[in-house]
């Protein structure tokens, strides 16, 4: 007699938010499962570079991020769509769904939101890097843009790190002065990008430039800059000048020479992984001006996917 596959969960936002691990187990697994991808065919994670698809009549794409780890016993899939020029405000310019496999049989277990799951994840690598790369002491940050990752990135860093100020400039300044009045803690809304940059410590830009708004010129020497927008191999966020002059860490090598805008077209070369500096084979060079060119792994949202449904199947 067969038994029916029983159906898949689906877990709303609120859901993944209330289930969403907190900063302190997800920041080592992340880093873990960073280690493990760099380790290659031993680190037991499959992960192809993300499919792509244009929809160019609206001017918008989708991407498919499957990814296997072995150590976690986690098969995911991540389905995210972003358009570049959204005419109605109330819809996001990026929307993603997470898929849970069981590895051993592939039956789907659950249906995610992964819009909580991308911005809290690419935060809590940004502050991987951030741990690892920025310089001692610092005490101003940065922030260049205003859209939902600028709140994940902004909430993970105050948590983690001890700022005395934060400064935020965003192309409409009437987003800037709402995430101002929005988050815990005083924020320095900036009339200029580059009134943002100057004498900031780590810099995070999360816009959707898609020409340069971060001028090196402006950078102070040894600052630590998390490059998290432009994601396509024509886009950038980042000049020639502060790709050149920093020392470049990455989330994949092969993943950044084929889509990273800023990487490709300014020629500059990658230092390392950052799942090697977890593994300390690169070192950190954090008296050294450095980028962390993130470009989002479908295993950075396999790891928390599957802490979620784990502790939502505790609590049911």
């Amino acid at each position: 007699m067969s038994h029916a596959v029983p159906p898949p969960v689906f877990l709303a936002a609120g859901e993944v938010e209330k289930h969403f691990p907190a900063a302190s187990r997800l920041v080592p697994a992340l880093a873990t499962a960073l280690a493990n991808f760099s380790s290659g065919a031993e680190g037991g994670v499959v992960q192809p570079v993300r499919t792509v698809v244009p929809i160019q009549k609206y001017s918008g794409f989708l991407g498919i991020m499957p990814a296997y780890s072995e150590k976690d016993d986690a098969l995911t899939t991540k389905l995210v769509t972003f358009y570049e020029h959204m005419t109605d405000p109330a819809v996001p310019s990026h929307q993603a769904t997470v898929l849970l496999f069981e590895p051993s049989n592939g039956t789907l277990k659950a249906v995610m939101d992964g819009s909580v799951i991308t911005a809290k994840r690419t935060a809590a690598v940004s502050a991987i890097a951030t741990k690892f790369l920025m310089p001692v002491d610092s005490e101003v940050l940065c922030i260049l843009g205003a859209g939902v990752q600028a709140y994940s990135h902004y909430e993970i860093f105050t948590e983690m790190f001890s700022f005395k100020e934060v400064k935020i400039w965003n192309r409409t300044k009437e987003k800037a002065e709402k995430f101002a009045h929005s988050v815990h803690g005083p924020v320095q809304v900036c009339s200029s990008a580059q009134e943002a940059v100057t004498g900031a410590d780590v810099i995070v830009t999360v816009t959707m430039a898609t020409k340069p708004i971060l001028h090196g010129e402006w950078v102070k020497p040894g600052a630590h800059i998390n490059a998290i927008g432009a994601s396509r191999p024509d886009w950038r966020e980042l000049d020639d000048d502060a790709m050149r002059n920093s020392v470049l860490y990455v989330d994949s090598r092969e993943a950044a020479i084929r889509e990273s805008g800023d990487v490709i077209l300014s020629g500059a070369e990658i230092f390392a992984e950052l799942g090697e500096v977890v593994l300390e084979t690169k070192p950190a060079l954090r008296e050294e001006t450095t980028v962390f060119k993130s470009l989002g792994m479908a295993i950075e949202d396999t790891v928390p996917a599957k802490m979620i449904f784990d502790s939502w199947s505790a609590g049911s």
